[in-house]
């Protein structure tokens, strides 16, 4: 699990389209804490800071402690809005987050072991059908990633989420079947060679 993760804010006294533009031209992005059934507080946060988490990679499956005013606030990044031309953050929005509270979360997929896979050692392709999985888990909890062990796996088969170990005490948002998060497919010249190897009559068939 990654370390947890803190950024320092400032509470908002003005609302708006006007106060929020001059926040942005100090270098500050409005933002706001909702949830647990507590009132919205409206907030701003150093641009730079918050590029600096949005850089680490995890920041969305991450409990984040915003500090206001001296008070740290438990929250889990929920949304941050870009500019479409320049990409600058414009706001965020954080979910305040009790320490053992079930959050939903979409944690990265990484892939271990390719080494030990026949089929990958023979040419095959990992097609990755699924990069992240939205998991339901304790917040105190969430891990950088989802590891998939892919020794042993052959050309044409597909790995499934029942194949993957969980977080202890995690489960999928998806419970109805088990989705395919990979497969190792042939390489496209073995396919295109098989291809090309139709004839006309067999290719409308």
């Amino acid at each position: 699990m990654s370390d947890q993760l803190t950024l320092s804010a400032e509470a908002r006294d003005r609302a708006g389209k006007g106060a929020s533009r001059a926040l942005r031209r100090e270098g500050r992005v409005p933002a706001v804490i909702y949830g647990n059934n507590e009132e919205p507080l409206s907030i701003h946060v150093e641009e730079k800071l918050l590029n600096k988490l949005l850089g680490t990679g995890y920041f969305f499956n991450s409990v984040l402690m915003v500090e206001v005013n001296g008070k740290a606030v438990r929250t889990l990044p929920k949304d941050v809005a870009f500019h479409p031309v320049t990409e600058r953050p414009l706001h965020a929005d954080f979910l305040r987050v009790s320490k053992h509270a079930q959050v939903n979360v979409h944690v990265p997929v990484r892939f271990e072991n390719e080494d030990a896979s026949p089929g990958l050692k023979k040419g095959g392709v990992l097609n990755v059908v699924r990069h992240e999985v939205e998991l339901i888990i304790d917040a105190s909890v969430i891990p950088d990633d989802i590891v998939v062990d892919l020794k042993g796996f052959e050309v044409g088969d597909s790995i499934h989420i029942s194949s993957v170990t969980l977080p202890k005490g995690a489960k999928t948002v998806i419970d109805d079947r088990d989705f395919t998060i990979a497969t190792i497919v042939a390489p496209s010249a073995l396919k295109s060679s098989e291809g090309d190897n139709e004839t006309p009559a067999e290719e409308g068939e």
